[in-house]
């Protein structure tokens, strides 16, 4: 499937689209509203990229414990349940008098409901679409994020001149209702993709399976590390440019559907493994710039083309789905999807604590370093790894599904 016009005639992929659609733009307005409200109560750069990014941290913990859910669960109903929660969340945020420590603990409740959602909408997606439709299907959902984010940061960047904090919170939380009604009205009741019972011991045992592939683990600290150092960096806009915040990270969008637009439609698949390293190497390098402490229009510009390299993760996705059989796509794309969003709420929490300690643009030089570091280590690893894999009777790092275990496929 290489075009667009054969993507939209795939049934429920339209839906699929409109609902992550209003959840992805409750998620930006909720977020950006919710990191300015912290950051004016209590002037701390840490507390608000904390604030913005902790549910990502929070996920860490549902990735161990609840993750066998996406595949046995039916994702219809989780998808509704999901957005729902967050819209109860999200309307208690917007309580006046709220103390800070109530703030975080609805955030992390949030992030552990979250661990559920990237697992269920990637296995979701791999069902709706064909293989060969599922780098530019995912290049389009990435696209759409990118876009929302664009037009929810600068929307939320706008109505915050305009309205307080927590009005745009309330915004946020019917955004969630209207991404529930839109997944429980668009997608057909569809029945659990594995067949055990989900439980903590499943969710462990598969993660452990998942994670048993040195191949499989390289590609999932590739999608992790580099990425969570980097989005640290965007954690500190509120307070590296307070009344610029909406307008860098609307930028940032932007870069994103460039990327995944490029990699997703017009880079030829043999291409496409080659572009891991230098994509996650062009999502970091652009950040050291802001040692200079760059004015906001440089600042958007630096930004902008950094966030090409978040196309890196179309090109590791695709890897990994080459890896894992059909019947554990939900959980290896949950699991990718809750580890990435604990490393960016590591990097949040991290980046923040240096911004503490020194100054916003310092700490965001720091983490684009340490990023450009992990993924030349990364690169070197892979290499020696596709030196192991190129031996004769070298195993593959292929789940078989029969045996559980790494066979030569």
């Amino acid at each position: 499937m290489r075009s667009y016009r054969a993507l939209f005639r795939t049934p429920e992929f339209t839906p699929f689209l409109l609902s992550f659609t209003a959840f992805a733009a409750a998620q930006t307005i909720g977020g950006l509203a919710l990191g300015t409200l912290v950051f004016r109560a209590t002037g701390s750069p840490l507390l608000s990229a904390v604030s913005m990014f902790g549910p990502q941290l929070a996920q860490l913990l549902g990735a161990a414990f609840l993750l066998s859910g996406a595949d046995g669960l039916p994702p219809r109903t989780i998808l509704t349940g999901l957005a729902l929660a967050f819209a109860a969340g999200t309307a208690v945020l917007a309580l006046p008098g709220l103390p800070v420590w109530a703030v975080f603990a609805v955030v992390l409740l949030q992030g552990l409901v979250a661990s559920l959602g990237g697992g269920v909408r990637g296995g979701l997606l791999n069902e709706i679409l064909s293989k060969d439709g599922y780098v530019l299907g995912r290049s389009v959902f990435n696209m759409l994020w990118g876009l929302v984010q664009m037009a929810g940061f600068a929307t939320g960047g706008v109505l915050l001149t305009l309205l307080s904090p927590r009005t745009c919170l309330l915004l946020a939380a019917a955004l969630y209702v209207m991404s529930a009604l839109v997944t429980r009205l668009g997608f057909t009741a569809r029945p659990p993709r594995s067949s055990g019972r989900p439980s903590v011991s499943a969710t462990w045992r598969t993660n452990a399976l998942l994670w048993s592939s040195r191949s499989r683990r390289l590609a999932y600290l590739g999608l992790w590390v580099p990425n969570g150092l980097v989005v640290g960096s965007d954690s500190l806009y509120v307070s590296y440019a307070p009344e610029a915040a909406g307008v860098l990270y609307a930028f940032g969008a932007l870069g994103m559907f460039v990327g995944d637009m490029a990699v997703g439609r017009l880079v030829p698949p043999a291409m496409r493994p080659r572009l891991a390293t230098p994509l996650r190497l062009l999502l970091a390098v652009p950040y050291l710039f802001f040692v200079l402490r760059p004015g906001v229009a440089l600042s958007a510009v630096a930004v902008t083309v950094a966030s090409v390299g978040f196309a890196a993760s179309l090109v590791l996705q695709e890897r990994l789905m080459s890896l894992t059989p059909d019947d554990l796509a939900g959980q290896a794309l949950g699991l990718h999807a809750t580890g990435m969003a604990a490393l960016q709420g590591v990097g949040a929490a991290l980046a923040g604590t240096m911004a503490q300690l020194t100054s916003p643009a310092t700490a965001m030089t720091l983490m684009a370093a340490a990023s450009v570091t992990v993924t030349l280590t990364l690169a070197t690893l892979g290499r020696q790894d596709g030196r192991r894999s190129a031996v004769p009777g070298a195993r593959s790092g292929v789940l078989s599904e029969s045996a559980g275990t790494d066979q030569v496929r």
